[in-house]
């Protein structure tokens, strides 16, 4: 379980939180979905552009921004309806689409959208992601729940913009080796010998250290491992993207399916390889450290079993609580 899940897993389980029971709607039609990205004549990516797709009513306007390397999804589009899809960004002639049905269930990709410099304003700053990376880092350092307990990776500013290598590894470091972080370790060892259970180590001081660096190992080794191991490899975000928007039940379900479905450093969605490879690679590496008798496959799946569950639980609680009661949070 990562370092900053440990005392959140914790938090949660001294608090019951109740949802009110909610109708199910009933089934509507698959709706459809226009992905893209905006460049410049030069192909330069264009960041921060405003993507608005409007019909021939209020309730088939909608607008996005293009991310930190210009791509940009738009969901939940009407299908058999006339769209006009226009983009604009300071500094560029707005761009505009001829007319545009889609399909149930349709993505369609709009990859010819570029921008011509505009003739009344043609000085462009131009933003480079990583710049946009590290500073979206250095906020998510800053954030903790009631200014004290460590927030950092959970990512409030609706522009995605990916991380390299070198920013998920000061991420990790910076999330394993925080001072909260570690006397959350230490107060789950507590808890684990006061009540003696696993790992089965001695009573006293002994068993308490033991403890101790048990609790801590696991979550370092989980931060580091699908926290900046595999993300870097896979090329995959290791952070929660808060949805903030939307019914609470499609908030939930983007909660509940955080652990299993990851953001690619492209943007795109895919199988969060990195959280459940990780998860996996801590219990396994738990064989090294827990007494024998707590050893084996056993280990590697309940401790998978129970972070994931962890994870699960953190994240709903980032969804409906944890927003409001963390401070230096992205607006």
């Amino acid at each position: 379980m990562r370092i900053d899940h440990i005392f959140f897993t914790f938090f949660l389980c001294l608090f019951s939180v109740y949802a009110p029971g909610q109708q199910i709607s009933a089934p509507e039609p698959e709706t459809a979905t226009i992905i893209g990205a905006v460049t410049d004549t030069d192909n330069a990516i264009v960041p921060g552009a405003t993507i608005t797709v409007d019909g021939p009513t209020s309730n088939d306007h909608y607008t996005g921004v293009s991310a930190g390397d210009g791509s940009f999804v738009l969901t939940h589009l009407h299908p058999a309806v006339s769209y006009h899809v226009v983009v604009a960004a300071k500094g560029f002639a707005n761009w505009t689409s001829p007319v545009i049905t889609l399909q149930p269930g349709q993505q369609l990709d709009l990859t010819h959208i570029k921008l011509t410099i505009s003739a009344v304003e043609i000085s462009v700053t131009a933003i480079q992601p990583e710049e946009l990376a590290r500073e979206q880092v250095k906020d998510e350092e800053k954030q903790r729940v009631f200014g004290v307990i460590p927030n950092f990776y959970v990512v409030y500013d609706e522009r995605f913009v990916p991380l390299s290598a070198k920013l998920k590894y000061q991420l990790a470091f910076r999330a394993a080796t925080d001072v909260v972080s570690i006397a959350g370790a230490g107060m789950l060892a507590g808890i684990n010998q006061a009540s003696a259970t696993k790992p089965n180590y001695v009573q006293g001081a002994k068993g308490y250290g033991q403890r101790f660096g048990a609790a801590y190992a696991g979550g370092v080794s989980d931060i580091l491992i699908g926290g900046a191991v595999l993300p870097s490899l896979l090329h995959q975000d290791p952070r929660y993207f808060y949805q903030g928007t939307g019914t609470k039940k499609s908030r939930a379900l983007h909660a509940i399916s955080a652990p299993f479905i990851a953001k690619g450093d492209n943007g795109r969605q895919q199988f969060n390889y990195s959280s459940v490879g990780g998860d996996l690679a801590s219990g396994a590496l738990a064989n090294l450290y827990y007494p024998k008798k707590d050893r084996g496959a056993d280990l590697v799946l309940s401790s998978a079993a129970i972070t994931t569950g962890g994870r699960i639980a953190n994240a709903l609680a980032q969804e409906f609580i944890l927003r409001k009661l963390t401070k230096h949070a992205s607006d």
